[in-house]
């Protein structure tokens, strides 16, 4: 079925995220044209604050948006809480878990990404993912419940108890890391006060000989001091090549115990299956036209975490949310265009830097496409600044200021609560 009015043109979108959300509110605007927006949550979730989200310094409230509350004035959108499971691209048709069909004149795929294991046995199953809202949740819980097992009876806890170990050296394993020692050392042992003695420590593991790779040497070597400074163990260079119950084993034979290992070693795209099978590249990313559109099929577009879209060097664009949002304005623009009969234009990606957050006071932006450098206390602000412009809605930028402020000056974070 379709859901256009007769003498309207119907955009059907697959996923909620940053791509499919700004995709839709572009649309919005133009009286003549009828969205559907499709995902499996009723909610925007904000990827890179989940890690505070674990940490207790931002509540979820803070860090997903109801897909309806964002779009409630918007009357042309149609918001449906389903999981598209298959997908006819000559027919720009999806079929939902819940047994529905809906076709557009215009179908748009966004649907993310996903947590990438790379076949390490045991990940799957003795790991906690930082790719979700639910991941964080778990996360805060499982945290929150490690101190609470120690405080009991801290002369028989478990080896490793309060040993946790981030895998992935990139900005969500540095940021979770550098935030969840900060939150180790000023707050949990405090409020927790008989475990003190058993010296809670925070493990950074990264294959590749240093941090963040997409970063400058400059701001890797400050990151690596920063990471220091905050009592993060870092172990650069060596791989991870099992994980159990109790414990990380190393590449070199090492072993750290541990009963809590934090994943954010890498993601994937959310594979949808397609009528015809499209190939896909090892992150299971689809090959993409300039303009977004899916090779073959003029009015279908894959966007966000999914689209494997170049610059204009012929590289792969990173999978971040400025590249997402920029992406899911230029698919609506040249869906505009379309339909006017206008050509369409090739997306190009506006460089405005990337930035990591190493803890409190510390962090690096490498603003602008010539990523200028700034570290310290100025990057620290600057981070907060940009992800409180990046918030959907004014309400959720003043609450996340509002929480940021009191786990600063206060010493306060949001999220105490174990989720049973």
């Amino acid at each position: 079925m379709s859901t256009g009015k007769a003498g309207t043109t119907h955009v059907v979108i697959v996923g909620g995220g940053f791509a499919g959300l700004k995709c839709a509110m572009e649309l919005a605007a133009h009286s003549e044209i009828a969205i559907t927006l499709i995902d499996r949550n009723n909610y925007q979730q904000f990827q890179p604050l989940l890690y505070q989200v674990a940490g207790g310094i931002l509540s979820p409230d803070n860090a997903a948006f109801a897909l309806r509350d964002v779009l409630r004035n918007r009357q042309n959108v149609d918001v449906r809480m389903d999981e598209v499971v298959a997908v006819d691209l000559a027919k720009r048709t999806v079929r939902t878990a819940e047994g529905a069909a809906v076709s557009g004149d215009y179908l748009v795929l966004a649907t993310g990404s996903r947590v990438n294991f790379y076949g390490i046995p045991g990940a799957d199953r003795h790991t906690f993912p930082l790719y979700s809202l639910t991941d964080a949740e778990r996360l805060r819980s499982a945290i929150l419940h490690a101190f609470e097992e120690a405080d009991r009876d801290p002369a028989s806890a478990a080896e490793g108890l309060l040993n946790f170990v981030v895998v992935g050296g990139g900005p969500t394993g540095v940021e979770m890391a550098g935030t969840l020692s900060d939150i180790l050392k000023r707050a949990l042992l405090k409020e927790f006060r008989h475990v003190a003695a058993l010296r809670p420590q925070v493990y950074l593991i990264e294959a590749a000989p240093e941090l963040l790779g997409a970063f400058s040497p400059e701001s890797r070597r400050y990151a690596a001091s920063a990471l220091k400074d905050h009592d993060v163990s870092v172990l650069n260079g060596v791989a991870v090549k099992e994980i159990t119950a109790d414990a990380v084993l190393l590449a070199d034979g090492s072993r750290i115990a541990t009963r809590t290992v934090i994943w954010a070693a890498g993601l994937k795209a959310v594979e949808i299956p397609t009528q015809p099978e499209l190939p896909q590249i090892p992150s299971a990313r689809l090959e993409v036209e300039q303009d977004l559109t899916i090779r073959g099929f003029d009015q279908v577009y894959a966007l966000g975490d999914l689209a494997n879209a170049m610059d204009q060097d012929g590289k792969p664009l990173p999978q971040l949310a400025a590249v997402a949002q920029q992406a899911g304005k230029s698919c609506a623009g040249n869906i505009i265009a379309s339909i006017k009969g206008e050509p369409l234009k090739p997306f190009v990606y506006s460089d405005r830097g990337i930035l990591a957050m190493i803890g409190r006071n510390s962090a690096i932006a490498e603003l602008g496409k010539s990523h200028h450098e700034i570290v310290g206390p100025v990057a620290f602000v600057t981070w907060l600044g940009v992800h409180t412009a990046l918030l959907t809605d004014v309400r959720a930028k003043v609450e996340a200021v509002v929480e940021w402020a009191w786990a600063y000056f206060g010493s306060e974070h949001a999220g105490q609560l174990i989720d049973r």
